[in-house]
């Protein structure tokens, strides 16, 4: 009972929640930069200021990733790092962090996947109109290709932009993300076509100046919806509303931001529900957008749900096990979202975020004991590898995080992490689940079919 043996196993993080260093070495403003200085946004009123400083402990944090027997590491690129005012001049001191992580990684046997854009938007562009503005798409497609052109040499997987449905529908719909503004739909519809429209120029640009043959997807998220039951008639309607298309929620729909990149066309029912606030599409738009990648990536951590008229969503009910962010537990979602997900789209999935918050402290004995984030995972896997035994095609799970980090507006009490962060000293500390984590990869995937692990 192991998966394939060239099934990527690995962790992920997001520049903004784990770097810091903030203005150091010439790194320009992002959105959540400029927006987390202003009390009310986060909890505690915290930052990413600091974070967990990896800007300055990655050699420490590579090493550790080793000791805990990851291979592939996911981790984002920060905008503003690279190009400070997000065109223009280039950031030597900011790209060659970049470059001194790749040959870190590599030099630990670790393989880097990276990601584009994880919602650390530049604030210089922000102020240009951002995402609303077309030329957003060229911005993002001259920051491709300076970071193409400083790691493809090394870097065979990449991802252009994670989870839209996030910036857009938190950032811009309801104001809880940076840069914490509420738009109405005809100005959402046009910076979806626009991060669309980046999304695919990217894909152009790594294809045309990799310097090797690169894997190219993308990190979206919203999982598919699971049926009540399993006959034909609940899985066909489970199916059903996991691509369904509604107006209040649409910038968080899946078949709203996937069709366009798989089909070239957005949703049918959109252009009857949104009728004039759909985007202008120009000639040649949805060409680019459509532009062939080579695998979906998906960030999965419950199953999709609406809340019903009882005031509990269809995932969820009276006493349901949650974790720390609240979020019910459905390892099911690891099961019918790959299913539905290939079946439609027929591309490998990319399990690219998978993970749980968990009240995590360092205990009298020096160490972090998590069990419940180590049966989160057993269940988890073991309901991704039914759903590859039944045709699902997978080819990789990157657990979310690698280590606690700083949580976008839960600020720093939601752990997520493998390795716990003590924030006030940044001491490192593998929890017992990072350990678990080592035993499920050195077996490749047995070891999650055991009431056993390898203690530290």
């Amino acid at each position: 009972m192991k998966f394939q043996d060239n099934f990527l196993w690995g962790t992920a993080s997001a520049a903004y929640q784990v770097e810091g260093a903030y203005q150091d070495d010439g790194k320009g403003l992002n959105v959540w930069d400029a927006y987390t200085q202003e009390d009310g946004h986060v909890a505690h009123s915290e930052n990413g200021n600091i974070a967990c400083d990896h800007y300055h402990h990655f050699k420490d944090d590579v090493k550790m990733m080793k000791e805990m027997g990851i291979r592939n590491y996911r981790f984002s690129i920060s905008w503003t790092r690279v190009l400070p005012d997000g065109t223009g001049k280039v950031n030597q001191k900011g790209l060659q962090f970049y470059s001194d992580l790749v040959d870190e990684l590599l030099a630990n046997g670790i393989e880097p996947l990276v990601t584009l854009f994880h919602w650390d938007y530049p604030l210089a562009l922000h102020q240009k109109g951002g995402w609303l503005n077309r030329d957003s798409s060229d911005w993002f497609a001259e920051y491709a290709k300076v970071v193409v052109d400083a790691l493809s040499d090394r870097v065979k997987y990449w991802m252009t932009i994670n989870e839209p449905q996030v910036f857009i529908g938190c950032g811009y719909a309801i104001g809880k993300f940076a840069p914490f503004e509420v738009h109405q739909a005809h100005d959402l519809t046009r910076m979806t076509h626009n991060v669309l429209l980046a999304h695919g120029k990217a894909v152009q640009v790594i294809r045309k100046y990799a310097k090797q043959k690169p894997t190219v997807g993308f990190a979206f998220s919203t999982p598919c919806c699971t049926p009540e039951s399993n006959t034909p008639e609940a899985i066909a309607e489970a199916k059903r509303k996991s691509f369904t298309f509604t107006k209040n929620r649409f910038p968080f729909e899946l078949a709203w931001w996937a069709d366009p990149i798989f089909f070239g066309k957005y949703p049918e029912e959109a252009y009857r529900i949104l009728g004039n606030n759909m985007p202008e599409i120009l000639e040649g738009d949805m060409e680019i957008i459509s532009q062939p990648v080579d695998f979906y990536g998906v960030n999965i951590y419950e199953s999709k749900a609406t809340e019903t008229e009882f005031g509990y969503a269809e995932n969820a009910y009276i006493g349901c096990a949650r974790t720390q962010m609240g979020w019910p537990v459905t390892p099911e979602a690891l099961y019918w979202s790959p299913l539905f997900l290939y079946e439609r789209y027929q591309k490998p999935i990319l399990l690219s975020e998978n993970g749980m918050a968990s009240h995590d402290w360092v205990q009298l004995d020096g160490k972090v004991h998590d069990p419940q984030r180590i049966d989160f995972m057993k269940r988890y896997l073991r309901e991704l590898y039914r759903s590859m035994q039944d045709g699902a095609k997978v080819m990789g799970y990157m657990y979310w995080s690698v280590m606690d980090n700083f949580e976008w507006s839960d600020g720093y009490d939601k752990r997520f992490g493998l390795v716990h962060v003590d924030y006030q000293t940044q001491k490192r500390t593998i929890k017992d689940s990072g350990y678990f984590y080592r035993d499920v990869i050195n077996t490749n995937g047995e070891a999650i079919f055991s009431d056993t692990w390898t203690e530290q």
